[in-house]
């Protein structure tokens, strides 16, 4: 038997309850895992909540990211003691995820956490400071140099901000985080943002089809009106990788700025990124978060605070990374 947060379904309302289950009960997958740590993304948060049409079959076990340790394997790259991470792969929609004590995954999934990160820590940055990693990486192939001018952030008090921020800082890049969080100023300097500007900025649109030039790149995090005021703000041949839809999936503007400044927009895919990737992925955020950055993000929860964190994070009430600790 292991403790896990179960959700059922009655009607149209998901509730949600901690519960004792059967391992017999657990998924199929060829690695069974012990796991020690989970955390709270965005899309938790609509799990959480029963929204988005994200969780077709219940009961259900939410929890999109895991680490812990293997306890049972018949998958040929790992053995029983290796410490691993699971991220993606509709695990906490499709599959029964991290919000459980034990999970049943397949290994094909996973990847073994590069030496100098724990596990705690892996879930500390989960898939908002992979998929910022993955944001990183792409500006950088596609031109984006600390010496290019200033990148911007958005949603920066967030858990793919506050990691992008950390690791773009630690890079040498000139820093722009945008918020709404007046009381969120300090954290988001000492994380490494040289410049922080209001939220409102850009989510009330684009003063025009092609603005000042401002940005050299741009991690975004909201969509909407906010992504289309960053367009219209790159400079010539800048870049912005697209992470995230907090302020809404629309997205009106033009190709003015594609045109004639070159600009180009990434989609940042974390969810079914090939094994290689993640491997380098996690190897760079090994080598270039400061981890004393990390755990300034940090706060931890249990099992039983999640469903109402699951609420807050979705009115944008969480700041940083929460850390979820299981065994």
């Amino acid at each position: 038997m292991f403790k896990a947060l179960l959700l059922e379904k009655t009607d149209d309302a998901v509730t949600s309850r901690i519960a004792e289950i059967e391992d017999s009960a657990l998924p199929e997958g060829d690695v069974l895992i012990d796991v020690s740590h989970s955390t709270l993304n965005y899309k938790d948060g609509l799990v959480l909540n029963g929204l988005g049409g994200l969780v077709r079959d219940y009961p259900h076990i939410p929890g999109v990211d895991l680490a812990g340790h293997v306890a049972e394997s018949s998958h040929p790259d790992y053995e029983a003691g290796d410490v691993i991470v699971s991220t993606g792969w509709h695990v906490g929609e499709r599959h029964w995820g991290g919000y459980a004590e034990k999970a049943r995954l397949r290994g094909d999934w996973l990847v073994k956490l590069p030496e100098g990160l724990s596990a705690r820590q892996a879930m500390a940055i989960g898939t908002a400071g992979f998929t910022s990693m993955l944001a990183v990486m792409a500006l950088e192939e596609h031109g984006a140099t600390p010496e290019g001018g200033p990148i911007l952030v958005t949603g920066g008090a967030g858990g793919v901000g506050s990691v992008a921020i950390a690791v773009l800082a630690k890079l040498g890049y000139e820093v722009t985080a945008s918020t709404g969080r007046a009381s969120s100023h300090d954290y988001l300097k000492d994380l490494g943002a040289r410049e922080i500007i209001e939220r409102s900025l850009l989510s009330d649109g684009p003063n025009r089809p092609l603005d000042k030039a401002i940005w050299a790149g741009c991690i975004d995090a909201v969509g909407s009106t906010t992504l289309a005021t960053a367009i219209s703000q790159m400079k010539h041949g800048g870049a912005i990788a697209a992470v995230g839809l907090a302020g809404g999936n629309d997205l009106n503007t033009t190709v003015i700025p594609f045109l004639l400044r070159g600009v180009k927009l990434l989609g940042i895919d974390s969810v079914l990124c090939p094994k290689p990737r993640r491997e380098a992925a996690w190897q760079r955020l090994a080598s270039d978060l400061p981890l004393d950055k990390l755990e300034a993000m940090i706060s931890t929860a249990s099992l039983e605070e999640l469903p109402g964190l699951g609420s807050d994070i979705l009115k944008g009430q969480v700041k940083g990374r929460v850390v979820v600790e299981l065994n």
